[in-house]
This record gives structure tokens, C-alpha cells and sequence, in this order.
């Protein structure tokens, strides 16, 4: 019996229920709101390091791990994704998820620097099953439209960690509690975002029984998506598409996590006031939000991106060879150049899992790999950068190889554009 027989035997309850449950506005309402959560509590503790540090005596060198474990967890945590889905359903997935994250963003705050690294995991675990689950879900829900909306929720994720960099130290001033009530406030948004969430959980819940019932009923198989899914496991791995992919969202994030870490001290080391610095790089993050709508939209339109994916590496070398030339004189339009670059790679690298793959199962197969190889790749940015800066004693070193993994990031971006699908 096919679906459409199915959903026409429905009584016109179930039907209309189902209807108001699926309205596109409250969709899209979910994934903004979703997406809002997945940078910001990762932003909001930047400018909140140093006390932080204070607060607990901790080392510059322990310090830095406050923001480099989520990065890395969001690699660890990656490859569990797709089998999650399986079992229990994006919708279902992606409400735990936001749950999980909220949770580790009040256990960050704990007064205890075990909670705080715990938090720390917790929130990079969530992040990374957001990250896989997502760009599956869109090319479910949009098939025609996957590219635009890629750009819509990588975008929203970035005015998610600008508003939560800009907003942190406001709001310690205004709630009175310290780095711990500014940080903790942000577990709201992410229970905002669940809320909003669990329309779409009732909705498949509503399907699900509508499709199994008469299906049940006249003894008919449903379509079994369980091996697809796992062949597409045990061969996503094997193929240098994917392998491309993953390369090219993971050296273009080590960069954008390199940079994050260190461009405000670089840019005041050599002789910028640290207030002017900072501003330089809101600037930078405001412009990312530009690049991550702006290409994923030229990305849907191409057939082929290899020309796209060059022209983002060859705006983070030329952003990178200002900094290394002219790092305060030319500080401005570094940042813009960069925020472009950085900004655009992401929305592009997340529109590579969707217009490579020909269904759901096999965006959230490829996203799993990449992002689990892409942020093992990026966790390794700040704090080796950190340390070649210490070995040679200036930022020289660091740049020159930011500019070695820009063309990197072009080859890989070259192989990633082919107009193919895994």
C-alpha cells in the first residue's frame, strides 16, 4: 500500500491535526531557533575567559581548553549521529540534543572545575549531534530548496555567536551574579528553542502512527531504510568525495578556530589597543554572517562549486597575507576580507553535505564524517597555534602556515566542487 493510500484512509482529524503540526512556519520558526543555539554558548564565554581563569587559578594553557574541548567533542561526538537518527528520529534526536546543551551550559557554571570542563564536553557532544542532524533535515524538508536553506540556519548560527560575544559582559553587568549568571542565562535560549522544537517531535509521532497503522493492518513491508543507511556508513569513509569534503570544512575551521583564539592578541602584540582590537574582530564575525547566507545561495545555483570553493581560500590567504604584512594598518580590511572568507567557507562546506548526497540519509552519513573529521582537524588550531607562537616567539610562523593551509583547503575545495553526488 503506498503512502498516499495510507494517508488518504486517515480520518480527517488525524489528517488535519497532522496539517497545522507540519505548517512551514513553524518549521522554519524551529530550526532559526535551533540554530540560534548552536554557536552561542561557544561565543559567549570568550570574552568571559579571563575571569573565568581567575575565578578557578587556572594556567593561560588550561584556559585555552575552555574553548578548545567543545571543538573537539564536536569531532568525537560526530560519528554517533547517524545512528541515533535511525533508531529514534531526527525530530526526537534534535529536541535531546538542544535538551543536552542547555544542561551543559548550567553545568559550565557550577562552582567546581571539574563541572566546568564536564560542561565543557556536554556541550560539544550536543553541538556535534545538532551539527550531523541538521543539514539531514533540511534536505529532507527542502529537497528543492536545501542550498537556501543551508545559508538560512548557517547564518542564524552565526548572529547566534555574535549577539552571545557581544552580549556577555551587558549581560553580567545587568543580571548581577557574576560570569556565572551571564553564562547560565544562555541555557534559556536553548530551552526557548525546545519548546519551539517539539511541534516537529508530535508531527512525526503523528505520521509515524498514521503510516504503521494501515500499514499493519494489510500486512504490507514499509520501505526499510536501516541498510541504506548502514551501507552508506561502511562506504562513506571509502570515497574521496567524502574525504574532500571533510578536508575542506576541516582545514577552513582550523583556521576559523586559530583565528578566534588568537587574532585579538596578534593584532595587539603588535601594537593595537586591545579595545580597538576587539573591535576589530566583532567587525570580522559581523561580516561572517554576510559570507554564510551570501554563498550557500551562489552555491545552490552552480552546478559545479570548484571555482567558489577556491575563491573562499583565496580570500583567507589574502585576509591571513594582511594580517602577516600590515597587521595593524590594514587591520580593517583583513577583518572584512577574512569574516568573508570565514563566513562563506562554513555556509559552503555545510552546502557540500547537502548538494553532494541524493537523500536524508545520506546528507546525515556524510555530515557525521565530515564534521568528526572536520573538528578534529580545527581542535588542533588554537592550541597548536598557541604553541609555535611560544616556540618561535612571534606570530610570523603561525600566519606563514595559515597561508600553507589556505591552498589546502583550495585543493580540497577543487575535488569537493565536482558536480557529483556520493
Amino acid at each position: 500500500m503506498s503512502v498516499t493510500r495510507v494517508q488518504q484512509s486517515l480520518p480527517t482529524s488525524a489528517v488535519r491535526v497532522r496539517t497545522k503540526l507540519a505548517h512551514p512556519a513553524l518549521l522554519l520558526t524551529g530550526i532559526v531557533l535551533v540554530a540560534l543555539n548552536m554557536r552561542a554558548c561557544l561565543a559567549a564565554i570568550s570574552p568571559m575567559v579571563g575571569e573565568v581563569q581567575r575565578t578557578f587559578g587556572l594556567s593561560a594553557t588550561v584556559s585555552g581548553l575552555i574553548t578548545t574541548v567543545p571543538v573537539l567533542f564536536q569531532g568525537v561526538g560526530a560519528p554517533l549521529t547517524p545512528r541515533l537518527t535511525r533508531r529514534f528520529g531526527t525530530e526526537r534526536v534534535v529536541l535531546g540534543a538542544v535538551l543536552l546543551l542547555g544542561a551543559g551550559v548550567l553545568l559550565r557554571v557550577l562552582p567546581s572545575v571539574v563541572a566546568l570542563f564536564a560542561g565543557c564536553v556536554v556541550i560539544g557532544v550536543a553541538i556535534a549531534v545538532l551539527n550531523v542532524s541538521m543539514p539531514g533535515l533540511v534536505k529532507r524538508e527542502f529537497p528543492d530548496r536545501a542550498a537556501t536553506m543551508t545559508g538560512v540556519y548557517s547564518t542564524t548560527m552565526l548572529v547566534g555567536a555574535t549577539l552571545a560575544a557581544g552580549s556577555s559582559v551587558p549581560l553580567e553587568h545587568a543580571l548581577g551574579g557574576g560570569w556565572r549568571a551571564s553564562l547560565g542565562s544562555w541555557s534559556l535560549l536553548a530551552l526557548i528553542a525546545a519548546v519551539a522544537w517539539l511541534p516537529q517531535v508530535l508531527r512525526a509521532r503523528q505520521e509515524r502512527a498514521a503510516q504503521v497503522a494501515p500499514l499493519a493492518t494489510a500486512q504490507a513491508r514499509p520501505v526499510a531504510e536501516k541498510p541504506i543507511a548502514a551501507k552508506a556508513i561502511e562506504h562513506c569513509w571509502r570515497l574521496p568525495l567524502a574525504w574532500q569534503i571533510s578536508l575542506f570544512m576541516g582545514i577552513s575551521s582550523l583556521m576559523v578556530y586559530t583565528l578566534v583564539a588568537w587574532m585579538p592578541t596578534i593584532l595587539a602584540d603588535h601594537g593595537m589597543s586591545r579595545d580597538q582590537a576587539g573591535l576589530v574582530f566583532a567587525f570580522s564575525n559581523l561580516v561572517q554572517v554576510a559570507g554564510a547566507f551570501v554563498v550557500p545561495l551562489l552555491a545552490g545555483r552552480l552546478r559545479s562549486q570548484r571555482w567558489l570553493a577556491v575563491a573562499m581560500a583565496g580570500l583567507n590567504a589574502l585576509g591571513v597575507a594582511g594580517l602577516l604584512i600590515a597587521p595593524v594598518s590594514g587591520a580593517w580590511v583583513s577583518a572584512a576580507v577574512l569574516g568573508l572568507a570565514q563566513g562563506g567557507s562554513l555556509g559552503l562546506a555545510l552546502a557540500f553535505i547537502v548538494l553532494r548526497t541524493g537523500s536524508a540519509a545520506g546528507a546525515a552519513q556524510l555530515g557525521g564524517m565530515s564534521q568528526a573529521v572536520g573538528y578534529l582537524i580545527a581542535a588542533i588550531g588554537p592550541v597548536g597555534g598557541g604553541a609555535l607562537h611560544q616556540l618561535t616567539g612571534s606570530w610570523t610562523a603561525v600566519l606563514v602556515v595559515l597561508l600553507v593551509l589556505a591552498g589546502a583547503a583550495a585543493v580540497a575545495g577543487w575535488g569537493a566542487g565536482r558536480d557529483r553526488t556520493l
